[in-house]
């Protein structure tokens, strides 16, 4: 069996899907105590690593056939809220480091390093590219919505396949059947209110109208920030990117809520089993961050097809 690390693991997307695909996944690290905490109660036989990336010893490091890494996209983000330049995202930008000093100690055969698109607008990227190929690995990015892999929830990511071959790996990648927002959302659970009370935003009044008028009493819709522009979203389609923040909510007739965290997991397509925090902030914040695990595994099924 072929085998893996999982670096910035989090909640365990990466190695859900990896060992779903067939990978041992003998390594997960990550520098937050609470994700690594979490991914060692759901991979009780993974070593685990609690560390900041930055200062890893990658001679310590298990040897492996593949890396799977997820450094922090938040530096890339278009959706990052915060001007360019700022020392934090400076320094969530340079995580991406991690993968090449890994590889240049560990010579996996193949590495897939998933982020947003924007990973490649960063002005450092040639330079990562640069020392990627000088290692050896030949390039292949994938831009991919989540969605065409089956996952319920529209999520546009970047996989950058890496491998040690004379010609990039690109990756023929099935488009799955769109999963529709209603298998993810629960009308008998949650709390809750009504959509006419004082306080509520204007702009939401709006987006509930709208949606009505296209969608009937369910549906779900942006709650904060922007998506589907000032209406809702059918729960035929996928549901919108889940972020680290609550974000979408559900309209059942003149009553909405939030989504939960239960639904949250199940559109980035966790079993339900997965075992979570019962905090609802927190494990929002896990579930944000993390690669669908179908998503991994299908990508990692396309690469040992590819290989």
């Amino acid at each position: 069996m072929p085998t893996a690390i999982d670096l910035f693991a989090g909640l365990g997307g990466w190695t859900k899907g990896g060992r779903n695909a067939d990978l041992n996944v003998l390594l997960a690290a990550n520098h937050w105590p609470e994700a690594v905490e979490w991914h060692t109660r759901n991979n009780s036989d993974t070593i685990h690593a609690c560390q900041d990336l930055h200062q890893a010893n990658w001679a310590d490091v298990p040897k492996h056939d593949v890396m799977l890494a997820s450094p922090c996209c938040q530096g890339h983000t278009k959706a990052r809220g915060k001007a360019a330049g700022n020392p934090q995202h400076d320094n969530s930008r340079s995580t991406a480091w991690a993968p090449v000093q890994n590889a240049e100690v560990n010579r996996p055969e193949f590495a897939v390093i998933e982020n947003v698109p924007e990973f490649m607008d960063w002005i450092l990227y040639p330079a990562w590219a640069d020392a990627m190929q000088r290692l050896g690995y030949a390039l292949a990015p994938h831009i991919v919505d989540c969605a065409n892999l089956g996952i319920p929830q529209h999520r546009e990511r970047l996989f950058m396949v890496c491998s040690r071959s004379k010609a990039p790996l690109h990756l023929q990648l099935p488009r799955y059947q769109h999963a529709p927002a209603r298998e993810i959302i629960d009308f008998d659970a949650g709390k809750w209110s009504p959509i006419n009370k004082p306080g509520r935003a204007a702009s939401t009044l709006i987006r509930v109208k709208n949606g009505r008028e296209r969608f009937g009493d369910r549906f779900v819709m942006p709650y904060y920030g922007s998506g589907s522009g000032l209406t809702g979203r059918s729960l035929d389609r996928p549901i919108g990117t889940i972020t680290t923040l609550d974000r979408w909510a559900v309209v059942d007739g003149d009553t909405m809520r939030m989504i939960s965290a239960d639904e949250a997991m199940a559109a980035q397509s966790f079993p339900k089993d997965t075992l979570r925090p019962d905090n609802h902030r927190l494990t929002m914040h896990m579930t944000g961050n993390a690669v669908p695990p179908l998503a991994g595994q299908r990508i990692i099924e396309a690469l040992k097809v590819a290989a």
